[in-house]
């Protein structure tokens, strides 16, 4: 329900801008690999992989989408690694592995169902990153994410109705509040940040930027939920920050 909530909301913001909801008749093909790439098959894979896996373990293996990105784009865009551009790669994983590590990351059989989905879904979102420059949208950008969203989110919101229970009864006052805030910022804001950003940048520039995020996690856990915070953290947080500059800058 709320991805549906974020489609339609999407909807009404292209159409407040005066952008037309409609799709060429070429474009379709483009459209729906990127939906299920982008949205579809990030959202499941990565949803189911926290069956098996600590959440610290499951963001681990998705951020190594950036590799991924990085090694598609050579073959398919062209885009050689530079030197500056590897070293922050390895710098930001050094970093993330500091602030996901460190409890230590097991791997075995119980777990191997897990680590899969979580290598898939890195994957087909890196995919879909490097796809995204080579055969890009022709379509405004608001109405590139609408259609993305609502098409990937259609056969998880059938799945969900199918086999889900939702209470709205019991939700507080706070959880409609952080509905609102995953449905207008984590999904709408981040969605067009990130095609924007995919439009301007290099794809495994674009890719390497998004460690930003589990740093931003790790910092607002800590405020948030008194998560440890102490000196071998910060160094780590840092550490990566300043390989998303370099990338930037590569």
């Amino acid at each position: 329900m709320k991805r549906t909530m974020i489609a339609l909301l999407l909807a009404v913001f292209a159409v407040m801008r005066r952008q037309s909801l409609r799709v060429p008749a070429d474009q379709w093909r483009r459209l729906i690999p990127a939906a299920i790439l982008n949205v579809t098959g990030w959202m499941v894979l990565m949803g189911l992989a926290l069956v098996w896996l600590p959440a610290s373990e499951a963001a681990l293996i998705a951020y190594t989408m950036p590799v991924w990105a990085s090694m598609l784009a050579w073959p398919v865009l062209g885009e050689r690694p530079t030197l500056l551009r590897t070293i922050s790669l390895v710098v930001a994983f050094a970093g993330l592995a500091i602030i996901m590590g460190g409890n230590g990351f097991t791997a075995n059989v119980e777990k191997l169902p897990g680590i899969l989905m979580a290598l898939g879904g890195a994957l087909g979102f890196a995919l879909g990153t490097v796809l995204a420059k080579k055969l890009p949208l022709k379509l405004p950008p608001i109405t590139a994410a609408a259609w993305q969203i609502g098409i990937g989110c259609f056969p998880v919101a059938i799945v969900g109705l199918a086999i889900e229970t939702t209470h709205l009864n019991e939700v507080t006052e706070l959880g409609w509040l952080l509905v609102f805030y995953a449905t207008v910022i984590q999904f709408c804001v981040a969605y067009l940040s990130w095609f924007a950003a995919l439009a301007r940048l290099p794809a495994s520039v674009a890719a390497i930027g998004t460690m930003a995020v589990p740093v931003i996690g790790v910092v607002a856990s800590a405020i948030a939920l008194h998560e440890p915070l102490g000196p071998g953290q910060i160094a780590a947080l840092i550490l990566t920050l300043a390989a998303v500059v370099m990338a930037t800058r590569s």
